[in-house]
């Protein structure tokens, strides 16, 4: 997420400059032949191009709505799993209980339920920055991009990571499934099963917290969704195909206008044709770098950084001295 006032100028720039090159060429192209080499016949009436391009305006709005709902309703879901962890951290310390349970039982009972919890969210964040065929991370201006911060989960090994949280045997246990998410999830079931067998949850307290476990459920199905269904292709390829389709033309629609102005300004078709072509393209560019915003992009959802504001918030409230510090942006970045 990028956590600045805005992008650069030089930013914008640089992730674009490729295209930028493209469309100069596209529009020196056929400028040189008409103007040089004579070939007066390349022009074509503005208003059949002016009508593609306002489809293509309007497929690039739909687009960037329909992929701005996914990068959304992604960051409800991250909010949702913020709230139902702070209320899972308040229940596991205050709901098991015990007359014949010792404070040192206790203490273990919490801290086990509270550090499961941490390994399930590190355990769903690196789920789900896993890469997809269909994203875009391995694109030549997201990777240049990438130099500026890091993606935690890809620098870091999961199993390092769930070490301090837990016991080597349920780490071996979990590790070994298609889903360790889930199955840590299953885990917390089955340990408040154990504790309303063993006297130390009410009925009531482990319905409780059993529903808070639904409700995690919920939330992470939601995020599997958006992860494993990407943005449909027949919209992302007629978007993209119809975008090149336009700027192909815009030359041919800008030559017919410069000339008859002047002859020496024909040769505005070139910066013109790069300036409209770049808008159009650029605008197609930001829907499909917010198509997928569990990939580790500089403009997705920061779980890394929510993550451990959450981690900090559990070990506090149940006294733990050693907490880690908040993630901060690096780069204006804040994954």
């Amino acid at each position: 997420m990028h956590a600045g006032h805005k992008f650069t100028v030089r930013q914008v720039l640089l992730w674009t400059r490729r295209e930028i090159y493209v469309f100069l060429l596209i529009g020196a192209v056929p400028t040189v032949a008409f103007q040089l080499l004579g070939w007066k016949q390349m022009v074509l009436p503005w208003l059949p191009i002016a009508l593609v391009g306002t489809a293509v305006a309007f497929l690039v709005g739909f687009k960037n709505n329909a992929t701005y709902d996914r990068l959304w309703e992604a960051r409800k879901i991250w909010g949702a799993i913020v709230n139902v962890s702070r209320t899972w951290g308040v229940m596991a310390r205050d709901l098991p209980m015990c007359s014949t349970a010792d404070e040192a039982e206790l203490r273990a009972v919490q801290r086990r339920l509270v550090l499961r919890h941490v390994a399930w969210l590190m355990a769903l964040r690196y789920q789900l920055r896993s890469p997809r065929y269909w994203e875009n991370m391995n694109k030549p201006h997201n990777r240049e991009f990438q130099r500026n911060f890091k993606v935690p989960e890809h620098a870091g090994d999961l199993h390092e990571r769930l070490a301090p949280l837990l016991d080597k045997e349920e780490r071996e246990a979990v590790l070994t499934t298609a889903n360790p998410a889930t199955q840590l999830l299953a885990a917390q079931s089955a340990d408040i099963r154990a504790l309303h067998v063993k006297g130390m949850l009410s009925d009531y307290r482990h319905v409780q917290l059993a529903r808070l476990l639904g409700a995690l459920y919920d939330e992470q199905g939601k995020c599997e969704r958006i992860k494993n269904f990407p943005y449909p292709r027949q919209f992302a390829t007629v978007n993209l195909y119809f975008v090149w389709l336009f700027i192909l033309l815009l030359p041919f629609g800008m030559l017919r206008e410069f000339a008859g102005l002047s002859e020496h300004l024909v040769w505005l078709t070139i910066p013109f044709t790069a300036l409209v072509a770049w808008v159009f393209h650029t605008m197609e560019k930001i829907g499909e770098a917010t198509e997928n915003p569990f990939e580790g992009n500089a403009n997705d959802i920061p779980m890394a950084a929510l993550c451990r504001a959450i981690e900090i918030d559990l070990l506090q409230m149940i006294g733990e001295k050693q907490v880690p510090e908040p993630l901060v942006p690096v780069h204006d970045i804040l994954m």
